[in-house]
């Protein structure tokens, strides 16, 4: 089935966090109790149509701030040539081999080209096959995921920001009231075509609102629980497990994402 269209009706829920009076949670029911998965590996055909096992990968990942490229570069140091494909060898791993600085001095995770492919490099492609082999090594996939598992850690812990909250999507606003009081509204949503900019409408596949990828078995929020609760905090997620909850109960009267099955 085609994508469907960027603009259908949304059921969104507001609420004060609990752990925060100064916030407003801003959540997208409609996205939150899809069915969306991610596919990589099982069906995915990646961002570009020339390089379907990179997923969306192939331009490599901006770091949020100094604190994000620092924690991953401990993960990093802890890479071995059984689940980094690409690890330099012969010599210890320098933040050039992983680091560079885009056209608008913004710094990203480097991307490189093997076989005419061009990916992130800690993208390991689908001929890589270690020798000592063991869990979470060998085929395509990304080597600091591969890690989390070796580790027995959450993936979200080893990859950049961006990484592991594609294709969640979390922006802030800052709300002034009638009455002279203000909020931060935190806002939590589905990461589609236009979160990427206006290149976002040129890529040649995607997942959000693809029916290839409304194929897991519970909604997002269950299978997303620890990014969110990442995003937004234990208690706020408790909250906005409720109202989803609420949400799948009521589907008859609320919006339901068009890519999930009805």
């Amino acid at each position: 089935m085609p994508e469907v269209d960027l603009d259908f009706p949304r059921a969104w829920v507001e609420f004060a966090n609990p752990a925060d009076p100064s916030e407003v949670i801003r959540a997208d029911l409609t996205w939150l109790t899809s069915a969306y998965t991610c596919i990589f590996g099982s069906g995915c055909a990646g961002i570009y149509a020339d390089a379907p096992d990179v997923g969306c990968c192939t331009l490599g990942a901006h770091f949020a701030d100094e604190a994000d490229e620092e924690r991953v570069a401990g993960f990093v140091d802890q890479l071995d040539e059984d689940l980094w494909q690409l690890k330099p060898a012969g010599r210890a791993v320098e933040r050039s081999d992983w680091v560079e600085v885009d056209d608008e001095g913004e710094r990203k995770t480097l991307t490189v080209v093997v076989d005419g492919q061009q990916a992130c490099v800690f993208h390991n492609r689908p001929d890589f096959a270690p020798t000592a082999g063991g869990p979470g090594s060998g085929g395509a996939g990304c080597a600091l995921h591969a890690l989390a598992y070796v580790l027995g850690r959450n993936p979200l812990e080893t990859k950049p920001d961006v990484c592991w909250q594609l294709p969640i999507r979390r922006t802030f606003r800052d709300v002034e009231r009638p009455d002279g009081t203000s909020y931060t509204e935190v806002s939590i949503g589905e990461y589609d075509r236009r979160g990427w900019g206006p290149g976002g409408h040129d890529l040649d596949w995607y997942c959000t609102g693809n029916t290839e990828a409304h194929v897991a078995v519970e909604p997002l929020y269950l299978t997303s629980a620890a990014e969110l609760v990442a995003l937004v905090g234990q208690a706020a997620y408790d909250e906005l497990a409720r109202h989803c909850e609420a949400h799948v109960r009521s589907r008859s009267a609320l919006a339901i994402h068009p890519a999930s099955p009805s």
